[in-house]
């Protein structure tokens, strides 16, 4: 990994996570397959101007599925690592707000 802007791939947006920044203060993004949970603290810092008080680092499995049509081929998505990351009570990050 090269530098911080790598570690951070893109925010992940779903019900869940909207409610946990809503009412949680934590925030939630897909990270590099190397990343560890210094890494994104430092990223998440530098990039929000925040202070972070918690990482937790999820490996999401991939999954497979059926095509609906002819029920035999099937599909695999890919697996990806996703950080949680809680926020001091407060804080909150921009990238968010236009969803909440």
């Amino acid at each position: 990994m090269s530098t911080i802007y790598d570690v951070l791939r893109r925010p992940v947006i779903t019900e869940k996570s909207t409610y946990q920044a809503g009412k949680l203060n934590q925030y939630t993004f897909e990270v590099a397959p190397d990343a560890t949970k210094t890494l994104v603290k430092d990223a998440v810092e530098t990039l929000f101007d925040v202070d972070v008080v918690r990482v937790n680092i999820i490996n999401v499995p991939a999954k497979r599925s059926r095509r609906a049509r002819s029920r035999r081929l099937l599909v695999r998505k890919p697996g990806y690592k996703k950080a949680i990351v809680t926020l001091a009570e407060g804080q909150t990050i921009d990238a968010f707000e236009g969803v909440l």
